[in-house]
């Protein structure tokens, strides 16, 4: 009998745990956004992060309380020999919470680690020909976003997007995009959409300029997107996220209709930022 009430007694515990989830994950996260934002890691982001400066002073007092949501929650770790410091944490932090301002969010609720790796690492990979065989092959990458609750990046990457912030590429915001596609279960290029009108403008809209990406690859004409986007549609999307952070006017002027979808969904107008 009491083997049983034991038993009982933890299935109860562990339903109250369960159902008082959200409310434990919300005090937590009131309590480290009201922790004092230290000064030094203002100059770290004055340093490192060219759209901190270039936000509004609300978004900017928004950024700092989701980036320590952010550190709070989740890990960082070094990789071949890498040290994690504060500047690290913080460089990354702050272009991924960039894509979570004026948004109701769950800080990326998949992702557990971010790994980091001095340089370009290698990863395996399985590819199938079209006879059917499967080769093994080695990757070199900048960064990965994986759906088991990792992204990986490389330092040397990151200091390099730091360095030249409007060429239009940025590999924090490229697979944290990544994360935000997936957050629906699916990585398609469409995160989630609070609507079937909008998933069928979104739809109709980037199809359209995927297609035109597609064409202009195959054709080797110029153009504002990298053609790594032409890959797939989630690549696409990861793509455009970088240039609408990083080449807000150039989109805007260049692919309106598209930049204003991606306004939708974040939330934000990059182009007006000072």
């Amino acid at each position: 009998m009491l083997g049983l009430i034991l038993v009982t007694l933890a299935g109860v515990i562990a339903i109250a745990w369960i159902a008082t989830g959200p409310l434990r994950a919300r005090k937590r996260r009131q309590a480290l956004s009201a922790i004092t934002f230290p000064a030094p890691w203002r100059a770290i982001l004055k340093r490192r992060v060219a759209a901190y400066g270039r936000l509004p002073d609300h978004l900017q007092q928004e950024l700092r309380r989701k980036i320590l949501i952010f550190l709070g929650e989740k890990q960082f770790i070094g990789c071949n020999g890498f040290v994690i410091t504060d500047e690290v944490r913080l460089t990354i932090a702050a272009q991924a919470c960039l894509l979570l301002l004026n948004r109701q969010t769950d800080f990326y609720p998949d992702l557990r680690q971010i790994l980091v790796y001095p340089n370009a690492f290698y990863v395996e990979r399985s590819e199938k020909d079209a006879a059917g065989v499967v080769w093994e092959r080695h990757a070199l990458l900048a960064g990965e976003s994986w759906s088991q609750g990792q992204v990986l990046l490389s330092w040397h990457d990151i200091e390099e997007d730091c360095a030249h912030p409007h060429d239009g590429y940025n590999v924090i915001l490229h697979e944290f995009a990544h994360q935000l596609d997936q957050e629906d279960g699916q990585i398609d290029g469409a995160p989630a959409l609070p609507s079937k009108e909008r998933y069928q403008r979104w739809s109709r809209i980037m199809q359209q300029e995927y297609d035109a990406l597609c064409t202009a690859a195959a054709r080797g004409d110029a153009t504002l997107f990298d053609y790594y986007g032409a890959t797939e549609p989630a690549e696409f999307f990861a793509v455009i996220t970088e240039v609408f952070f990083t080449r807000a006017n150039d989109f805007s002027q260049q692919h309106h209709a598209l930049y204003q979808e991606l306004a939708a969904y974040y939330r934000l107008d990059p182009a007006v930022w000072n």
